[in-house]
């Protein structure tokens, strides 16, 4: 997947054609290695390799309900725990996320969506408005999900927020099993993302803010 392809989207109803939005970012430090692509018009395609089999599910949550192709590779210091490689692929998923968005020219820049999954209900809503910020409104009742610190999902969402400068609040409206909280987060910042992203042909060559610029 390279950033220079331009393809071309015939979005469904418009005469309009746009470029289909790619990016790739490799980040390297002395903890981590990571390197991740994605497509924003995809079809769900994933490849998840990070060291971490719970955050591989959710990447594919999150690639499956986004309708985002995505491939995702890391290696990191797991030997002393998953914090960093967890923290460096937010950070660098974020960083890909805003670099296929661009200026965010003509993007509908708002997104949400509650997801249920089975008792476990949560709001996410989310503002591509170049602003950092983080509401959290988790209640993870353990501390572990398999070999996952429950910790690290909020650790995950504030890298992606500051890396692609979105506005992003998560609301547990119930729930009381971890792994179906978790899920159905990514779920509906999936399908969140999915809505914010999406091209508005009304105003396709436009910077959705009144200021002109994000």
């Amino acid at each position: 997947m390279q950033t220079s392809d331009r393809q071309v989207l015939n979005l469904q109803n418009s005469n309009q054609m746009f470029p289909v939005r790619t990016a790739s970012v490799k980040r390297t430090t002395g903890e981590t290695d990571v390197q991740v692509s994605l497509t924003l018009e995809g079809t769900g395609n994933c490849t998840a390799a990070t060291g971490i089999p719970f955050l591989d599910h959710m990447l594919h949550q999150l690639s499956s309900h986004g309708l985002i192709d995505l491939d995702v590779r890391a290696s990191g210091d797991l030997e002393i725990d998953d914090h960093h490689t967890n923290e460096d692929v937010g950070i660098t998923l974020g960083q890909a996320l805003g670099k296929a968005l661009g200026d965010r020219k003509g993007i509908v820049r708002f997104g949400h969506f509650i997801a249920p999954l089975d008792e476990a209900l949560v709001q996410v809503v989310l503002d591509f408005s170049g602003r950092p910020h983080l509401s959290y409104g988790l209640e993870i009742p353990t501390q572990r999900v398999g070999t996952y610190d429950t910790q690290l999902v909020r650790e995950f969402f504030v890298a992606i927020v500051n890396h692609s400068q979105m506005t992003l609040h998560i609301r547990q409206l119930d729930g009381i099993n971890s792994h179906h909280i978790i899920e159905a987060t990514f779920k509906a910042f999936a399908r969140a993302v999915r809505m914010a992203v999406e091209i508005d042909p009304r105003r396709a060559e436009m910077i959705p803010s009144s200021k002109g610029v994000l």
